[in-house]
């Protein structure tokens, strides 16, 4: 029968507050591609792809790559783990209850400091997984989508947008089969989606009381990326932003710490599935 399986989650501080585990009942949500690399990353290295879930911020493709909390040792404060980080300090308390967990997150920067966000989680599934998101929702690609699509790609464009969940022609809410392509996407104006896979659900939900963009970005890795070793990887991520560079965005596509210097937020999460008995 299915049901409700509440989630639960281990972080490891010393390397970049990452989540190594997002467990419900039986089923390991999180992707890992074990590399070596990843012990020893400092500030401004390349991004290591070692799956699990990476904080991202103040930005996600661009300088530095994949932003500037994964690379840095977070520390345990009271309930809440935080990174020290040269323009901002992020505070994340991880709460789990019977249905539900909750990230809260705040990050406390001058006014008007300018960031984007994404909870950059690579998840564990088959080739039948489907993403689901509300009708409504405005999908926007990226130049690595070019050649995927029913039109050319305009000249010059940063990014396209076109109706979920098949912009131009592209099924961006099937998560397989792989056939050796790569896209990323950003579903605009979106706070939740759900990730089926066969019996199991997983729900991400995203909250916050600021007017800053709420977005979900999609890496949707076939087998088509990097060049030299592909390998298959499905990312998931909540963000504040609706762009992957915050170099690129435009007045609307970022967040900005508001007047007090604190921006919060929060992630929530909940899966089904089945229960062994």
């Amino acid at each position: 029968m299915v049901t409700t399986l509440p989630p639960t989650v281990l972080t490891d501080l010393a390397h970049g507050g990452r989540w190594t585990s997002l467990r419900a009942g039986e089923r390991e949500w999180l992707w890992h591609r074990p590399d070596r690399a990843r012990a020893t990353v400092r500030p401004g290295d390349p991004f290591v792809d070692a799956g699990g879930l990476e904080e991202c911020v103040p930005t996600v493709r661009g300088t530095p790559d994949h932003g500037d909390a994964w690379s840095r040792p977070w520390r345990r404060d009271g309930d809440t783990d935080l990174v020290q980080c040269p323009d901002f300090v992020l505070r994340r308390r991880i709460e789990t209850g019977p249905t539900a967990l909750r990230a809260v997150y705040e990050l406390h920067a001058d006014p008007g400091y300018r960031l984007l966000w994404a909870a950059h989680a690579l998840l564990d599934t088959t080739p039948h997984a489907r993403l689901t998101a509300p009708d409504a929702t405005t999908a926007r690609l990226f130049p690595e989508a070019a050649g995927l699509l029913d039109r050319p790609w305009p000249e010059g464009a940063r990014h396209i947008t076109g109706p979920w969940p098949t912009p131009h022609g592209l099924p961006l809410d099937r998560l397989g089969p792989d056939d050796g392509t790569a896209v990323g996407a950003i579903l605009t104006d979106c706070a939740s989606v759900t990730v089926t896979d066969g019996p199991h659900t997983l729900t991400f939900s995203l909250h916050t009381d600021a007017a800053v963009p709420v977005s979900v970005a999609l890496w949707r890795n076939l087998r088509g990326f990097p060049a030299s070793a592909p390998y298959r990887s499905i990312g998931v991520e909540p963000m504040l932003g609706s762009v992957f560079d915050l170099a690129e965005a435009g007045p609307d596509d970022a967040a900005t710490v508001p007047a007090g210097g604190t921006l919060r937020w929060e992630l929530g999460i909940t899966a089904t599935g089945t229960r062994s008995t």
